[in-house]
């Protein structure tokens, strides 16, 4: 189905009452009437406008149509699933109906049956997306959202809860598109997606970040002082940390939302140090001379077995 913007054809604001949309219909009526206009499109431009007169003087079509939002003219789009029960089944599927053909069904029971009153409709439903930082995820936060709707537009204050992770959606029940007629009002659906952070990758409810040893710390094991979202705590080096290896810190990563925590991971990256001063360069010297480690025969080794 394609979205045709009414207000537009009548060069109205959304916010026009009745009698200026009957004083723009009457007056584009009469340009555009092909009796009167000899131009091309006159006949096409005429049923343009009255097509949007025969919504937008109805309350209740009116109503129906600001429900779909805004949208560029001639974009196809399919109107708000409650509809095929609004409409008593009448629209089972929206292929190939017009949009004024459907506006004209408002109130129907059934497809072609005598008018029965207003039909309760559910409010419509709303998407929206908020950007959290990792700190806001693990603890949980409060935001105000600015929501573009039927009604122009209104800020709404949000609880995040703690524990959620990227991608996972929320439900605001009741937060949506007013409902009409006695119907309930719409929801609102809230994605969340979290900020890149200066230290910690997330997974889910893990988080990664990387732990840069001096050679003497991996190779003799250390205990040494890395962040966490509730502050430092000491992790345990083991001798012999070779780099790229991955050491844990069970329950120190993002909460979850069900009162446990994901963990944390160090991915260990040896740095050598790039000046060196007289003494230092004597003893990694001294160490040279007296050990017997050989790298590239351990990596052979491995690749062997």
């Amino acid at each position: 189905m394609k979205y045709k913007d009414y207000y537009a054809a009548l060069g109205v604001g959304r916010d026009a009452d009745t009698e200026q949309i009957k004083k723009a219909y009457r007056k584009l009526a009469r340009k555009h009437h092909p009796d009167v206009s000899k131009a091309p499109e006159a006949e096409a431009r005429f049923k343009e406008v009255a097509e949007a007169y025969q919504t937008l003087k109805d309350p209740e079509k009116r109503a129906a149509y600001d429900e779909l939002g805004r949208r560029p003219a001639g974009e196809e789009f399919a109107p708000p699933p409650q509809w095929s029960r609004d409409f008593g089944g009448g629209a089972q599927s929206f292929e190939d109906i017009d949009l004024a053909d459907l506006l004209d069904a408002l109130g129907r029971g059934q497809r072609g049956g005598a008018r029965r009153g207003p039909v309760p409709m559910h409010g419509r439903d709303y998407e929206t997306t908020a950007r959290i930082s990792l700190e806001d995820a693990h603890r949980g936060t409060r935001l105000n959202l600015d929501l573009a709707d039927a009604e122009g537009g209104r800020t709404l204050e949000v609880t995040i809860p703690s524990g959620v992770s990227e991608g996972q959606k929320l439900r605001l029940r009741g937060k949506g598109g007013k409902g009409r007629n006695g119907g309930p009002d719409g929801d609102i659906y809230l994605h969340i997606t979290l900020a890149p952070h200066p230290v910690f990758r997330p997974d889910q409810h893990d988080l990664h970040f990387d732990l840069a040893l001096a050679p003497w710390e991996a190779a003799l094991g250390a205990e040494i002082e890395v962040p966490t979202l509730d502050g430092p705590v000491l992790l345990t080096v083991p001798p012999g940390t070779r780099s790229g290896r991955k050491l844990r810190l069970r329950g120190r990563g993002l909460a979850n939302g069900r009162g446990g925590h994901g963990d944390l991971y160090a991915t260990v990256h040896i740095e050598v140090p790039t000046t060196l001063s007289d003494r230092e360069r004597e003893l990694f010297k001294q160490l040279a001379d007296a050990s017997r480690f050989n790298p590239r025969s351990v990596v052979a080794k491995e690749k062997a077995s």
